[in-house]
């Protein structure tokens, strides 16, 4: 989730205790508490391994595992954790090729790794539970099989023996793999319930902030741990905070947090429970709120309603607080002071039209239309093609409603439309590549359903739009040979000739008109460009 202005101003502020943690920590110390943590793999690869391997890629399969923060069980789980993680991946590849010494130096380094992550957390935890002693227990056993086993592999000669043995090595692997992904599941779940804990029961601002925030970092390592904060009570405990006037400063990143967390299924299901749309509805409506506080409102709105999440279909505490949520939304488009801010008002309505089509009436009364055809030329809120597409999302999804042509005719959408049609990308990553292909397909579409309208399709013939059309059929270029661009010009392009057919040339109607589609689409989809 991107950050907006105001959403960490509480971030920079140091603690008294943090600041005197800091001097007292001697650098020296720190290094040599570092340098032990870095180097033990290595030394155990000598004294259990003997000499290490000499072969061309062992240096490339090393890797130094940094200390983390002392005190810090979170960072150690995540950074042992990525690192066992990675010495599983490529004992997995040696494997497949054969490389038995690379297979049993890595596997006696993973157990240095594994016995490593084990005491240094022990050591920080102070206490564990029966269950991760034993999960602890048997990871450490697996470790050791595998180190026996792969050593065994070394000796033996026989090439069945050795096929035999393979099948042994990769099940104690797998094994192995599925007991370092429950202890480290246990853990982090330990860790979770300890901050969700400490958010819950603060009442003191600078305290709850440092938690949130680390719970925010948690919902960046990837859907898993957003699970184990859902399950955990991580929505309940941030939506309390959203509750409570005395935290106002933190609602917008407990909210950035919240909206993180609802790209699972368990996320969106406690919201749910805990009418947190009610509390979003409440947010948004408040214009005692800050525009950052709204915006992240806003994401969360946008991330529960995505129509590529098909558990957020199923929520029907939505639709009793609709009408609100689409009315502060366009409220915030209308009045948003940034790019940020109208882009994820924007996705939320964009989302919101996929979710239930009486939004798309809801919009059409709320003169939606034009408060985003006007914003399309104020480059402080719409100056990105991502921008552009949430906008041409729409305006497509409304579309299908009769009155709609007649607005966009009158606010001279149907210009804005075919300026989307030419939509390039200005840095040229993926990113945005794919959005400006999904702006020309989306506006071509829009096209396409307004032309029922006759004044529409007059409209746009006037302006040239078929012979953009036809230019991004021809052109695979122009559309960066993208199919999907390919099918919504030519749907466009026969809706238009339909209306006003003596705006095509003799060549261009037998060819991207008079066939059928799939036969237009192949002569143009295998169509190469002529450079003379």
């Amino acid at each position: 989730m991107m950050a907006l202005p105001g959403g960490r101003h509480l971030d920079s502020i140091p603690l008294p205790g943090q600041r005197l943690h800091l001097m007292q920590v001697d650098s020296v110390q720190r290094w040599m508490e570092d340098l032990k943590l870095m180097t033990e793999c290595e030394c155990m690869c000598v004294l259990q391994a003997k000499p290490i391997s000499l072969e061309e890629d062992a240096q490339g399969d090393l890797i130094l595992a940094g200390g983390p923060s002392p005190g810090d069980p979170l960072q150690l789980l995540l950074k042992r954790g990525w690192v066992i993680s990675t010495e599983l991946r490529r004992i997995g590849q040696k494997l497949a090729q054969d490389r038995w010494a690379r297979v049993h130096s890595m596997s006696v380094r993973l157990t240095c790794h594994a016995r490593s992550m084990v005491s240094e957390y022990s050591a920080i935890s102070k206490s564990s539970s029966q269950e991760m002693g034993q999960v602890e227990k048997l990871l450490m056993e697996k470790c050791s099989e595998l180190s026996a086993v792969t050593e065994r592999c070394l000796q033996a000669e026989n090439e069945h023996v050795l096929k035999s043995m393979k099948a042994c090595v990769s099940e104690t692997l797998s094994t192995l793999g599925q007991h370092f992904g429950q202890l480290l599941e246990l853990a982090l779940t330990r860790e979770v319930q300890a901050l969700v804990r400490k958010i819950d029961s603060s009442d003191n601002v600078y305290t709850t902030e440092s938690t949130t925030g680390n719970l925010f970092s948690l919902t960046q390592e990837g859907a898993p741990l957003c699970r184990i904060i859902a399950k955990e009570g991580g929505v309940v405990a941030l939506f309390k905070v959203c509750r409570q006037d005395n935290f106002r400063c933190l609602y917008p990143q407990a909210l950035r947090t919240l909206a993180s967390i609802c790209c699972v299924e368990e996320g969106v299901h406690q919201l749910e429970k805990v009418d947190g749309v009610l509390c979003l509805a409440d947010i948004l409506t408040d214009d005692s709120h800050s525009e950052a506080t709204r915006a992240e409102a806003a994401a969360v709105v946008a991330q529960v309603t995505s129509p590529h999440l098909p558990f957020t279909q199923h929520l029907s505490s939505f639709l009793e607080s609709m009408e609100e949520i689409v009315t502060a939304l366009v409220k915030l488009c209308q009045e948003a002071s940034s790019g940020e801010v109208f882009l994820l008002a924007s996705a939320a309505l964009a989302n919101i039209t996929f979710f239930d089509t009486m939004a798309c009436e809801m919009l059409l009364q709320l003169n939606a239309i034009r408060v985003l055809l006007e914003a399309c030329s104020d480059k402080q809120r719409v100056d990105t093609p991502y921008t552009r597409d949430q906008i041409v999302t729409i305006l497509a999804n409304m579309s299908v409603l009769e009155q709609c042509a007649s607005d966009i005719v009158q606010e001279n959408g149907v210009q804005l439309i075919m300026g989307m049609l030419s939509e390039k990308p200005r840095s040229g990553t993926p990113a945005e590549v794919a959005a400006c292909e999904r702006v020309q397909q989306k506006a071509a579409v829009t096209l396409a359903r307004l032309s029922r309208d006759p004044d529409v399709a007059r409209e746009a013939v006037r302006l040239n739009c078929m012979s953009r059309l036809i230019e991004l059929c021809r052109s695979p270029s122009e559309r960066n040979s993208s199919d999907a661009v390919l099918v919504a010009c030519l749907a466009a392009l026969r809706r238009l000739a339909g209306v006003c057919p003596e705006g095509l040339q003799d060549s261009d109607f037998q060819q991207l008109v008079q066939p059928r589609l799939v036969d237009s689409f192949l002569l143009c989809s295998n169509m190469e460009e002529s450079f003379v």
